[in-house]
């Protein structure tokens, strides 16, 4: 048994020095033409990018291909020799997904770099980002998913019982199909919001009582950015089965409300003049829209809308706040008996009304 064992270290010694040599080779020269490359080429072009995404999936490649190719040469009697081929094909399928799926991912950047943000442009750019970002995630799922079936394959029981699978492909399709529902509704829901646009990469968006931005967009669900810096992660088949505001979709100007409560002795005209006056000191008014009205009333006060726009969201939000606080503070100032109040009515009783109200009923 020794001596058997012994026998075949010794016939592996010359393939497995000759395999190894080959392989240390290899990937030597391809990291020194990888340098080389690099070296002489710009960072921000479409071959360099493609390049820097697959370079350590390519250097995998290329070393299993020679090993490949070593073992291909090597007697056949060899131990382990067939068992050994097969390790070494599902490595190099698996890199290939690997060089795949990095290659196609990369797609995304390219289209990005070749549609820049211009000037009066953004929501071009943006459409264009998001409908990538979207179909590079449904491709790179497609390329697993191919990855991982020709893996399969490799293994000779599985074709085998490939008969068999198919004779009862109607059943466990449907099973499959229950199984992954929500993940493939979530794919077409993908694709279907890549292609009618309801939203896009740094949109503002208001979903479930929260403001936010979308920040990133996955191939099941859609990372939301709040405005307190938390993040709300929801599936996008939600996006299509609920309504939700986006206050960017055409442009990201904004009009915001104040809403004030005076007394009715309050004179406007003076809100009017002050609110102008606070406007043109804001850096966050976009100087279109300036409206002072009085919108409600009820039994003990007037309610005074104040309506101003803004560049974004962020920007309406922050003159909001400065001008009602402005507003307030003017008020308070110059007409502090113009704030709202109850008023009361005394009216005098007669002496015989007092005692017949003493008197028990």
């Amino acid at each position: 048994m020794l001596k058997t064992l012994e026998a075949d270290l010794q016939a592996w010694m010359l393939p497995g020095i000759s395999a190894l040599l080959a392989v240390i080779a290899s990937y030597t020269l391809y990291r020194l033409t990888l340098a080389v490359i690099q070296h002489f080429s710009k960072r921000r072009t479409v071959p360099r990018l493609f390049l820097d995404a697959a370079a350590k999936a390519l250097g995998l490649v290329t070393s299993l291909l020679v090993l490949r190719a070593a073992l291909n040469g090597a007697p056949d009697d060899l131990l382990l020799l067939v068992p050994l081929k097969q390790v070494v094909t599902l490595l190099l399928i698996l890199s290939l997904t690997w060089a795949a799926v990095r290659l196609t991912s990369v797609i995304g950047d390219v289209i990005v770099l070749l549609n820049p943000v211009l000037e009066g442009q953004w929501r071009r750019a943006r459409k264009v980002e998001t409908q990538t970002r979207f179909l590079v995630r449904c491709l790179n799922v497609l390329v697993i998913i191919l990855g991982i079936g020709a893996a399969l394959m490799t293994f000779e029981p599985v074709q085998q019982v490939g008969a068999s699978l198919l004779a009862s492909a109607g059943v466990g399709g449907i099973i499959l199909g229950f199984a992954a529902r929500p993940v493939f509704s979530n794919l077409l829901a993908g694709i279907q919001i890549a292609l009618t646009q309801p939203f896009r990469i740094d949109d503002v968006l208001y979903v479930q009582d929260e403001w936010c931005w979308v920040e990133a967009v996955t191939a099941t669900y859609v990372v939301l950015r709040v405005w307190d810096q938390r993040r709300l992660i929801v599936p996008l088949q939600w996006f299509i089965e609920h309504p939700f505001q986006n206050w960017s979709r055409n442009t990201t100007d904004l009009q915001g409300t104040v809403f004030i409560w005076v007394d009715y002795t309050m004179p406007i005209e003076p809100l009017r003049q002050e609110f102008l006056r606070l406007l043109n000191t804001m850096r966050q008014w976009d100087g279109k829209v300036a409206t002072v009205q009085i919108t409600d009333s009820n039994d003990h006060a007037l309610q005074v809308r104040f309506l101003m726009s803004a560049p974004n969201s962020s920007q309406n939000w922050d003159l909001r706040c400065a001008i009602r606080e402005g507003l307030v503070t003017f008020i308070q100032q110059h007409y502090p008996s113009q704030l709202p109040r109850l008023r009361a009515r005394l009216v005098e009783t007669s002496p015989e009304f007092e005692d017949n109200a003493k008197q028990p009923g």
